[in-house]
């Protein structure tokens, strides 16, 4: 000890100071830890909770781990595990169906399990989308998600056809989705809906068997084909719908469009 630290201490003690008695701020200076204040995570998303779609969006971001949720009318919808006969078989064929004809039309964008907003009560997930990507329904926000209604949605009902025929429908009628397709693969029926005068009407197939898009020509599907499995006949069909002279006219709208854009 020097002689300047031991007359240091003397005159702590004469006026009745130790160092443990130094003022708090003193040893808050000298501790290197700090504590920092962290937020909680959010809740976890409950199925049947009623949330606005910031909060649900919120929520959903911050569960990586859960493949499928949707708001539909301010109500929580979780996904349930998928089975491949009901299901992720017959999504595989949809989709295989929806990304040839993107592929075959400049302008389209084909889309699977992609957020839509639609409005601040529903965000949801369909299973395929096709939409005009230029002077479309829609467009991607700075997030890269769909704002606003894709011209085309299609659904998989293999257990949910409850509320894809019902909440769901009207959420995409009242937000002017063009074309509606519900695959109810456990029936074995396939309903495809178009706008018409604010209402959805049925389209029904032709002689041969046959729907084709009154919004995306040249998107033709052979119903019985698609819920057979044969998806060598789906595409043969839909290849005639992209060699029509009505699907190279909307081809080249499209590509117009973009050109005048750029």
């Amino acid at each position: 000890m020097t002689v300047e630290t031991a007359a240091k201490d003397k005159d702590q003690v004469e006026h009745n100071e130790s160092p443990a008695s130094r003022p708090r701020e003193a040893h808050a200076q000298q501790s290197p830890y700090v504590v920092e204040n962290k937020k909680a995570p959010p809740s976890p998303l409950k199925h049947g909770e009623q949330l606005t779609r910031d909060e649900f969006e919120r929520r959903y971001e911050a569960m990586p781990r859960l493949k499928k949720a949707e708001l539909i009318e301010g109500i929580v919808y979780i996904g349930s595990p998928v089975r491949a006969d009901i299901h992720g078989g017959p999504h595989a064929r949809i989709m295989t169906w929806l990304g040839v004809y993107c592929a075959a039309t400049p302008g389209v964008q084909c889309a699977d399990n992609a957020t839509v907003h639609l409005d601040p009560n529903n965000e949801v997930q369909p299973d395929g989308l096709l939409r005009i990507d230029e002077n479309g329904t829609s467009f991607l926000n700075d997030k890269g998600y769909i704002e606003g209604a894709p011209e085309l949605i299609v659904e998989i009902a293999g257990t949910s056809a409850d509320y894809d025929l019902h909440e769901k429908l009207e959420a995409y009628l009242r937000n002017g989705v063009a074309e509606y397709i519900v695959w109810q693969t456990q029936e074995e029926r396939l309903d495809w809906f178009r706008l018409v005068n604010e209402e959805y009407v049925p389209m029904v197939p032709d002689a041969e068997g046959l729907i084709e898009s009154q919004t995306l020509p040249g998107l033709r599907l052979a119903v019985k084909a698609l819920m057979e499995g044969d998806l060598a006949a789906v595409l043969s069909e839909l290849q005639k719908g992209l060699e029509t002279d009505e699907h190279a006219a909307f081809v080249k709208r499209l590509l117009e469009k973009r050109n005048l854009d750029t």
